[in-house]
């Protein structure tokens, strides 16, 4: 006699792995299905939650699911990144943020992660050099100047930065090259680095054009020089830190990403990184992003991958050389 119940029972192991799987690649499918939550690891008003917003809106209105900004500071980041990390890897917990901070903080604190085998590298969106600038009252035109003041009076000349960040490392290097000293302050973030030499509290900083440019064009900021390798069309009268003696080939600036858990099926990944890739090339949104110092930029996740650890090395290096490791 033919047991019914005998017959499921036996099934059941044998099926359900392929039946859950099934039920994967159906969600993988349909994604999105509910809203997406977008990390921002980095105070409101920066470069890195000014960019969600714009995308975000462009993912919205493609997918009709709603993108969400979450801003969640501190620690250099970490502590949003920790938030992805330990999300489920199915596209609904994503970071945007400045990922060369990535590359930094591995040398720089004691992680309870690692970026290379805990986050999956989605796409990058953007590249903006950062500027330096001073505030008004700093009596410096040129980088020649700025650092005749500093050795005038080592370390009495300030600097406002998230400490670990890309702005920090690329400061640090700039100060080797100079020869010279000055001090840090820490911020908890570009808007607060931003605002800190606004207000004279900071003499002076590099930071991304996209939270720069309006206060230099306001007066509320002096720009001195720019950190891309070549002049930008934006602004070609501005000279490059790079054209100045003893600093051939400086480069730096923010190169802004998006990351997700480790292991997010490859689909989603892919997903996400073609439609990023349609909206970065949109006129409206390549326009807005040009306009404001931007350079669109989209890395397969292959290639952002690779660039990741590019970095990490690259970092590596200038942390041990100046002996900042805290753990």
């Amino acid at each position: 006699m033919f047991d019914k119940k005998f017959f499921a029972a036996a099934l059941a192991p044998i099926l359900a792995p392929a039946l859950a799987c099934a039920g994967v690649a159906l969600a993988q499918t349909s994604y999105p299905v509910k809203p997406i939550r977008v990390v921002v690891p980095f105070p409101a008003g920066g470069t890195s939650d000014i960019l969600t917003r714009l995308v975000g809106q462009k993912l919205t209105e493609a997918w009709g699911q709603q993108v969400v900004a979450d801003s969640r500071p501190g620690a250099n980041g970490n502590i949003g990144v920790e938030i992805v990390v330990r999300s489920p890897p199915d596209g609904y917990t994503i970071a945007l943020m400045d990922i060369g901070n990535l590359t930094v903080s591995p040398s720089m604190y004691k992680l309870p992660f690692d970026i290379m085998r805990d986050l999956t590298p989605i796409t990058s969106v953007t590249y903006s050099p950062y500027l330096l600038c001073t505030h008004p009252s700093v009596p410096v035109k040129s980088v020649p100047e700025l650092i005749t003041l500093a050795k005038a009076s080592p370390g009495k000349l300030n600097a406002p930065v998230g400490i670990g960040s890309t702005i920090h490392m690329a400061t640090l290097v700039f100060q080797q090259r100079a020869g010279t000293k000055w001090t840090y302050i820490p911020t908890k973030g570009g808007q607060s680095s931003v605002l800190s030499v606004m207000t004279g509290d900071g003499d002076f900083l590099f930071m991304g054009v996209l939270q720069t440019w309006v206060h230099v064009k306001s007066g509320k900021l002096k720009l001195i020089a720019v950190s891309s390798e070549a002049r930008e069309a934006m602004f070609p009268q501005v000279p490059t830190v790079a054209e100045h003696k003893g600093f051939e080939g400086f480069n730096a600036g923010s190169w802004q990403g998006i990351v997700g858990p480790a292991k997010m099926p490859p689909d989603i990944v892919n997903k996400l990184y073609n439609e990023v890739k349609r909206i970065v090339a949109l006129p409206d949104v390549n326009e807005k992003m040009t306009s404001q110092g931007s350079r669109p930029q989209t890395k397969t996740p292959q290639e952002l991958g690779a660039w990741l650890t590019s970095e990490k090395d690259k970092w590596a290096k200038v942390v041990k050389e100046n002996g900042l490791k805290n753990e």
